[in-house]
């Protein structure tokens, strides 16, 4: 079976690429390296896979068949989409519009990896995948959370117009290896922080929560979903809940740091609670978390160790 992955060279991709090859796929993995990095897929020595330096906001031709195409370009931290708004707009429409059109053309099935961002400032929690959200769209995070949306949208429309057989998997915060240390959120900034000695910047007085998700795990549920026959929304994610003063305290202590907690203003429009509700994928995938938050954290604290010894 052949897989095309789009934003391969980021931190999910590449895992995903792994993952697939591990499947005996074969797997051409396509991005641009706007947010992506070659140093994530230059482990890979496969005959089974090839790269295309390439901006799905362009139309893409590949000449052999594709069985199965994941969409997971785009830039995904805040301080990626804040920088590059247009960049994630036009990924979202004109990316998604164009990678549903090779789908369409190859008879390939379709992932969209869409996020829990489309549910906003959720006033629910934890979120279902029926819950239709509370988004700014004209606020400074719109961007990237209508984005999404569209995306979903148009992948709904494929789905039901053109008959396209198509998945869409919401994901929720996912941390591990191959996560840039500059990413802007919040496991890399803590531990970054925690490793050089600074203080570790929580925004608001740190009440906000998160659930955070070890990526191999959100690996299998993306997996899971793109081999199942679902084609409406899953949620993937951790349903583990923390606040974020919590988890700063979790960060100092497996880190052993004497760095202090400091506080600064939230951010516009900063959801104050994100929680899957993650029935859906335990009882149509079969699927959920295993990873426990600790050992996920201790993987992940050694792999930015090694980049900041290098």
């Amino acid at each position: 079976m052949k897989a095309l992955v789009t934003g391969g060279a980021g931190f999910l991709g590449s895992h995903l690429c792994d993952l697939l090859l591990s499947k005996e796929c074969e797997v051409i993995c396509v991005d641009n390296l706007i947010t992506g990095s070659a140093r994530n897929i230059e482990h890979i020595n496969n005959d089974r896979f090839s790269y295309i330096k390439h901006d799905v906001t362009k139309p893409l031709y590949v000449e052999e068949k594709i069985d199965f195409l994941f969409h997971l370009a785009s830039p995904a931290s805040p301080i990626d989409y804040l920088e590059l708004p247009i960049q994630t707009l036009k990924v979202g429409a004109l990316g998604t519009h164009n990678m549903l059109g090779l789908a369409k053309e190859k008879k390939a099935r379709f992932l969209l990896a869409s996020t829990s961002e489309v549910y906003g400032d959720p006033l629910v929690n934890p979120q279902t995948e029926e819950y239709w959200g509370n988004v700014n769209p004209i606020g400074p995070r719109g961007v990237y959370d209508e984005a999404k949306r569209y995306a979903e949208a148009i992948t709904m429309a494929y789905h039901r117009y053109h008959g396209i057989d198509t998945r869409i998997v919401r994901i929720f915060n996912t941390y591990g290896p191959r996560m840039r240390l500059n990413d802007g959120r919040v496991v890399p900034n803590f531990i970054g922080q925690a490793l050089s000695g600074e203080d570790l910047t929580v925004y608001g007085d740190g009440s906000q929560t998160r659930s955070f998700c070890y990526v191999s795990d959100e690996i299998e549920g993306i997996y899971r979903l793109m081999m199942s026959d679902y084609a409406l929304p899953v949620n993937i994610g951790n349903p583990e809940e923390h606040t974020i003063l919590e988890f700063a305290k979790i960060i100092l202590r497996i880190t052993g740091s004497s760095s202090k907690i400091s506080f600064k203003d939230l951010p516009v429009d900063d959801p104050k609670q994100r929680r899957p509700d993650i029935t859906k994928a335990r009882k149509l995938l079969h699927w959920e978390p295993k990873v426990s938050l600790e050992r996920g954290l201790k993987e992940t604290i050694k792999y930015f160790k090694s980049i900041l010894e290098s």
